[in-house]
């Protein structure tokens, strides 16, 4: 019986964890470091414990913390949530010799996963899709770009074995940059993962980045949730994703969905996790990785498909058979996810970190936000700089288009930089709208959608110079003089008095 969850994360995704623990009547524990003294996890479990100083790896990333902690509170189970921890084998394996239950998958999947070439293989041997692609030789030569044009031709994407987030990745072109790009390659993966293995595959001409929620018990069975399309990305991280794909046909998202039940199979899986695919433009499907997981925008699915991710998965932790069979699983509506980053779009997307001094957060119907922030809580430089994620849901795709739309309007943040603006010229943008879209749509766009923002500067300015101008006209003609009116009137107040402001 599971009577009190660790969290072992931080930020949006423990505040999360922790509501969801609240409606089950399970008690919570929070962790924090010295950065996370004040967020709101830590204000909202109903116990808090200090791990240490704010690098993640003198805290959330040191695994006898952790455990000195669930026992110390007396735990029975960890909840590892996403990053961090949450696909560490090693630390699944110690909180079992700990007695401690992991609601995640077993030691073995995780491991298995999350080495792409044994996931590859595992793939293969499953019936999977996969990319065309080669395992390094033991020592690199100067032939290798010629075996690699003749077994698999050019271009091609370096990737680590242990990869994620973009890190020890690279796009190779022609020959003569592979050997550079895989020594590149080997070496940011060793920095970032203390693995600098690296794979060769096929690189997808415009991609789609397409992945399969699936939910796995300790009984064999094994249901998908339907799909999310994730191809909005910057530098290989997901900005926007939405669910049902508004690229892929029925008859594609049931073969894939078959796909992805037969990968998690393939390993035993159970609890929540993703299955990740590249899509190509003649709809042909690739597998590319397993996120042994909760995934960040899993939000978008609970709203379509109508199952809290969190509880499934202390269910299946409990030993809970699935409540669910795969014909009871359809997709109502249409939702879109954006997250919302404290970064700076004008100065290369750099992180923004400081105090905020002013939010407010949209409300209404089909809008839900999942963060962790409130005005004068101190975005941490340690850590991701994501604020929240913001989640629409509509009937169908144009009205949660809209819907979003409005809800970024009137997302406000002060303070710090945000990429709310950045995310508002998105929805506006007419191929995003259509919905032919694939992984290169930001670069693709870049251009243009910062020039959006040069003009909206200079609008907002023109308007405000109008609205102002057409005030003291409105004085003159009721000739009362400017200083004899009462009270001070921001251009604004003008504005909606005489009904121009409609930007």
């Amino acid at each position: 019986m599971i009577r009190k969850i660790l969290i072992a994360n931080r930020g949006e995704i423990a505040v999360r964890v922790i509501r969801t623990c609240k409606e089950m009547g399970i008690k919570t524990i929070a962790v924090y470091s010295d950065a996370d003294r004040k967020s709101l996890h830590v204000r909202y479990a109903d116990e808090a414990y200090y791990i240490g100083p704010s690098p993640s790896n003198e805290s959330y990333l040191d695994i006898q913390k952790i455990l000195d902690v669930a026992k110390q509170s007396n735990a029975n189970a960890i909840h590892p949530g996403y990053g961090f921890l949450s696909e560490n084998a090693t630390f699944a394996e110690e909180c079992t010799k700990a007695g401690i239950t992991f609601i995640g998958p077993s030691p073995e999947a995780i491991r298995t996963m999350g080495d792409k070439i044994t996931a590859r293989n595992k793939m293969i041997a499953a019936g999977v899709p996969v990319v065309p692609g080669m395992d390094l030789p033991d020592e690199v030569t100067p032939e290798l770009p010629k075996q690699v044009g003749e077994k698999i031709g050019y271009p091609v994407m370096v990737k680590a074995t242990a990869g994620g987030g973009g890190k020890g990745m690279r796009l190779v072109k022609t020959p003569e940059d592979l050997i550079k790009a895989v020594e590149s390659a080997q070496s940011e993966a060793g920095a970032a993962f203390g693995n600098s293995l690296v794979y060769i595959e096929k690189y997808i001409e415009s991609p789609h980045h397409i992945e399969f929620q699936v939910l796995g018990d300790n009984h064999g069975n094994v249901i998908h949730l339907c799909e999310r399309e994730c191809s909005v990305q910057r530098r290989h991280q997901k900005l926007i994703e939405e669910t049902p794909s508004p690229f892929i046909t029925d008859e594609v998202r049931q073969r894939m969905g078959a796909a992805s039940v037969a990968a998690a199979k393939a390993v035993n899986y159970s609890g929540a996790g993703t299955i990740e695919f590249l899509v190509d433009a003649n709809l042909d499907y690739y597998f590319l990785e397993m996120n042994t997981r909760l995934q960040v925008e899993h939000p978008i699915t609970e709203r379509v498909v109508g199952i809290d991710l969190v509880k499934a998965m202390v269910e299946v932790a409990r030993n809970e058979p699935l409540k669910y069979k795969q014909e009871d699983i359809g997709q109502f509506g249409h939702a879109i996810e954006c997250r919302i980053y404290a970064e700076d779009p004008e100065n290369n997307f750099m992180p923004s970190p400081g105090v905020i001094k002013h939010i407010s957060e949209p409300r209404g119907l089909g809008v839900r936000i999942d963060g962790y922030t409130y005005e004068g809580f101190e975005i941490p430089m340690h850590y991701d700089p994501m604020i929240s994620k913001l989640i629409c849901w509509d009937t169908n795709r144009e009205g949660a288009i809209k819907r979003m739309k409005r809800a970024l309007r009137e997302y406000q943040v002060t303070g710090v930089k945000t990429s709310i603006g950045f995310l508002k010229r998105i929805m506006e943008n007419e191929e995003f709208i259509s919905g032919i879209y694939d992984t290169h749509f930001i670069e693709n766009h870049m251009d243009m959608l910062m020039e959006l923002k040069k003009k909206c500067t200079r609008t907002c300015k023109d308007l405000a110079a109008i609205a102002a101008y057409l005030e003291y006209k409105h004085i003159l003609e009721d000739h009362k003089k400017p200083e004899q009116v009462k009270g001070k009137k921001s251009w604004k107040e003008a504005g909606r008095r005489i009904n121009i402001n409609k930007y």
